[in-house]
């Protein structure tokens, strides 16, 4: 984010002697990324974080490209994905670059019998549908429709659904996610010009200890493949911690949008960053205000980047016949804009209230297998008009 946060017990100076009642040692554990260059934590366990009882390769989990190179607009069908039980199983990649990978989870649970760790990847867990409690060894997070989960890589969590209809995008950044620079000063503290302050985003809470010993199943990817290790003490045996790096959470009904008297640029609702993509709010808010302004987004040639848009609520202005859970990516190298009829349509209109999440990577995305299965047939000849 960045934000200095604590929970729990930690000893005055760190590196130094941290003890439990009976005298024995906290194990100290150094939880960052970059080297020692990046955020961190300090994380003091029951036990060693380090005893592994047993390590079994489970198998390959990368996804499979249907199509490498794309030069077609397209559209998907979210909501068109069955549900399943499991939140792993569940979970399907819809498009790839070495930067991150996008899919979509429709889960009925989060199996009791294991937890799970990214190595790989921060985690951006976007909730379309359903609430919960996000549980790591930082304590609870609560979480609800429209919220965004940001969950560094190497954390291990599990999640508490509270209902069976759950609907969830994911984004996994290969780089570290933060919020814009742009929306923070030197201190790291957000400006007074920022869609959001530091009020709008929740952090951990309700830190428990676990101190039990056992044989605790943790899924671990890496590298594209999917490995159980079998731990002997539960990964949240955490007393407590300190430090910059940590999963949080923030609401998309959250986001204040900025508005001009003409129409403004994409840029302007961008939520998180990461060296490869961005991710942007389109939220509620009051139209352009020039007496004879277009509020439709023009159009434009987004030569640089891919565009993809999640569509999550309200009626989206520049596009005809969306749904609930609809992705559209338009590749970079083209021209897009409003569907047909979208201008006209928008002119002298005050207010929209459209919701939806985009992500605009810097690298063309692949499209996975697992995608076609959505895929709404010959979109890109919806600007035709008959």
């Amino acid at each position: 984010m960045p934000r200095y946060h604590q929970l729990g017990k930690i000893p005055h100076k760190r590196h130094t002697t941290f003890r439990n009642k009976e005298g024995g040692l906290y194990q100290e554990e150094l939880f960052g990324t970059a080297g020692f260059a990046g955020m961190s934590s300090l994380i003091y366990h029951v036990n060693p974080p380090t005893v592994v009882n047993e390590i079994i390769e489970v198998g390959a989990v990368s996804p499979k490209i249907s199509c490498e190179k794309n030069m077609k607009a397209l559209s998907f069908k979210g909501f068109s994905l069955p549900p399943e039980e499991d939140f792993l199983d569940s979970r399907k990649t819809l498009f790839v670059n070495s930067n991150l990978h996008i899919g979509l989870a429709a889960p009925k649970s989060f199996s009791n019998g294991y937890f799970y760790k990214n190595a790989d990847a921060d985690e951006m867990l976007f909730v379309h549908v359903g609430s919960g409690i996000l549980k790591t060894m930082y304590g609870n997070l609560d979480f609800q429709y429209g919220d965004y989960l940001i969950i560094p890589r190497g954390t291990i969590y599990q999640i508490d659904f509270k209902t069976e209809d759950n609907r969830l995008l994911y984004v996994e950044s290969f780089d570290p996610i933060y919020t814009p620079s742009r929306y923070r000063n030197n201190f790291g503290q957000f400006l007074e010009h920022a869609p959001f302050c530091e009020r709008d985003f929740r952090v951990p809470q309700n830190l428990t200890t676990h101190d039990e010993k056992g044989d605790f199943k943790i899924m671990i990817k890496k590298q594209g493949v999917m490995w159980q290790y079998i731990y002997n003490n539960h990964p949240f045996d955490v007393v407590g911690w300190d430090g910059f790096n940590y999963p949080f959470a923030f609401s998309i009904h959250d986001f204040e949008p900025i508005t001009g008297r003409v129409h403004m640029p994409p840029p302007i609702h961008q939520t998180f960053e990461a060296s490869g993509f961005v991710v942007c709010s389109f939220v509620p808010r009051m139209y352009d205000y020039h007496p004879e302004a277009i509020p439709a987004p023009y159009h434009h040639s987004n030569v640089d980047s891919d565009e993809l848009l999640y569509y999550v609520d309200g009626d989206f202005m520049s596009r005809n016949n969306i749904e609930k859970g609809q992705i559209t990516l338009h590749p970079g190298g083209v021209p897009h804009g409003p569907h047909p009829g979208a201008i006209e349509r928008s002119i002298g209109k005050k207010e929209t209230g459209e919701l939806a999440v985009m992500i605009d990577p810097f690298s063309p995305m692949s499209i996975t297998e697992e995608a076609m299965k959505l895929q709404v047939e010959d979109y890109y000849k919806s600007w035709i008009v008959e």
